[in-house]
C-alpha cells in the first residue's frame, strides 16, 4: 500500500485538519496517509469516520513515537473515487 507522509506539528491547530483533509482527498484508492502529529488525533479519527465516505477506519491505526509525537495511519479504502 502505497503511504504518503503529512506532519503537521509546525503547523498551526487552526490550519491542521483543512490540510490533513486536503491532503487526504488526494490519495488513491488504497492508499494510505501517515499522519505525524503531536497529540493522539483521535478526535480527528471520529471526524473522518463520521464526515468522510472514503475513510477505512477499520484500517486505522496510531502508535506514540514519543513523548510529543504520534503516527497515525489514515487509509483510503479501496474502490472509493479520488475526492
Amino acid at each position: 500500500m502505497p503511504v504518503t507522509t503529512l506532519d503537521v506539528r509546525d503547523l498551526p491547530p487552526a490550519k491542521r485538519h483543512p490540510k490533513i483533509h486536503e491532503a487526504f482527498a488526494a490519495l488513491e484508492p488504497g492508499e494510505a496517509m501517515e499522519l505525524v502529529n503531536d497529540h493522539d488525533p483521535k478526535p480527528l479519527f471520529y471526524e473522518l469516520k463520521a464526515e468522510v465516505d472514503g475513510f477505512d477506519a477499520a484500517g486505522y491505526s496510531v502508535d506514540r513515537v514519543g513523548e510529543n509525537e504520534f503516527v497515525a495511519v489514515l487509509p483510503k479504502a479501496e474502490g472509493m473515487a479520488s475526492e
